[in-house]
């Protein structure tokens, strides 16, 4: 059987290396402690690595009944292991038609973010392991994803200002859960993973037992594949960005014309992305370049919804407004 131990301490080092930020006797590393097995498994290991240097940050979302409990929790075992732990509760407000899980991740992402600077870390560890990374492959197969989504989870990102990590991405839930048991250290399973009407619980519950019966490495595969994507991502990124100095910035639109059609939608998406902060709809994509097609003469106008915004014909360029 495998040292799990050993696997998170080569897991962090391996993270730390590649990140760049340095050792966390410069600036305490900071672990998202959500009271489940996974956060917690990343605690307790990279508190053993680096004494000292590891800082804890709670988000109380408030969207469950056993959001009290986690507190409880994380708050037990913080103060077992003599680590410092910061807590921010959020007041998050659901407008209709908004998902809650959504709106509670990107609520939670901006309070790690404030916490960590607050407490002068280097990054925010996140307790992220080879099944969720397997499970958000599926998701985005499922809704039919373009290489952004099937490029899963990065080891590392920014957002907010702030550098995030996910060093457990090769280490498993069932293995990390041993240990927990194993160490005799609690952790809390959240209610909701329990829910049916949660796609994700249905990945986890009936399609993963039937990939691990028919290709028992699935997890190593499916990641490894998620690599290759976000390797090709990049490079469609680099393109994108050097079509967009041809261009123009905003585009012009007999610049894209010159371009294939593939080129078009690749540098169309990342101008919207950034300028939108999420990229346009396939189907709102596809209008889009069909319009531009046509956009031969003077007068052919262009007033397309894309994104959270509009996409417009402004003389020879395009021009995308945000909402009002």
């Amino acid at each position: 059987m495998r040292d799990t131990a050993a696997d998170c301490d080569a897991a962090l080092a391996g993270w730390l290396a590649g990140s760049g930020i340095g050792m966390p006797a410069q600036a305490p590393l900071a672990v998202a402690l959500s009271g489940g097995a996974d956060s917690t498994a990343l605690l307790l290991a990279a508190a053993r690595r680096w004494p000292g240097g590891v800082v804890a940050l709670h988000v109380h979302h408030g969207l469950q009944a056993a959001a009290n409990d986690f507190e409880v929790q994380v708050q037990a075992l913080t103060g077992a292991l003599g680590l410092p732990l910061h807590i921010e509760r959020l007041a998050l407000v659901l407008r209709s038609g908004d998902s809650p899980e959504e709106v509670a991740r990107q609520g939670r992402y901006r309070a790690l973010a404030r916490m960590a600077m607050g407490a002068g870390a280097a990054a925010v560890l996140l307790g992220h392991q080879a099944d969720d990374q397997a499970e958000t492959v599926m998701l985005a197969l499922g809704r039919g994803a373009g290489l952004p989504g099937l490029a899963a989870m990065a080891p590392r990102f920014l957002r907010h200002g702030v550098c995030f990590g996910r060093p457990l991405l090769g280490l498993r839930g069932d293995a990390l859960r041993r240990w927990l048991r194993q160490q005799g250290v609690e952790f809390i399973e959240d209610p909701s993973n329990a829910d049916p009407g949660l796609t994700r619980n249905r990945i986890r519950q009936e399609l993963m037992p039937a990939w691990e019966r028919c290709f028992p490495a699935f997890r190593d595969t499916v990641a490894r594949s998620a690599r290759h994507v976000a390797q090709a991502q990049v490079l469609l990124e680099e393109l994108a960005r050097m079509d967009l100095l041809l261009t123009g910035n905003p585009p012009a639109i007999a610049a894209l014309q010159s371009l294939s059609r593939e080129r078009q939608a690749n540098a169309l998406r990342s101008w919207i992305g950034a300028l939108a902060g999420r990229g346009p709809s396939t189907a709102q994509l596809e209008t889009l370049l069909d319009l531009l097609e046509r956009c031969r003469t003077r007068g052919h106008r262009i007033h397309l919804k894309v994104a959270d915004g509009w996409v417009e014909r402004e003389g020879g360029h395009l021009r995308w407004t945000p909402p009002v």
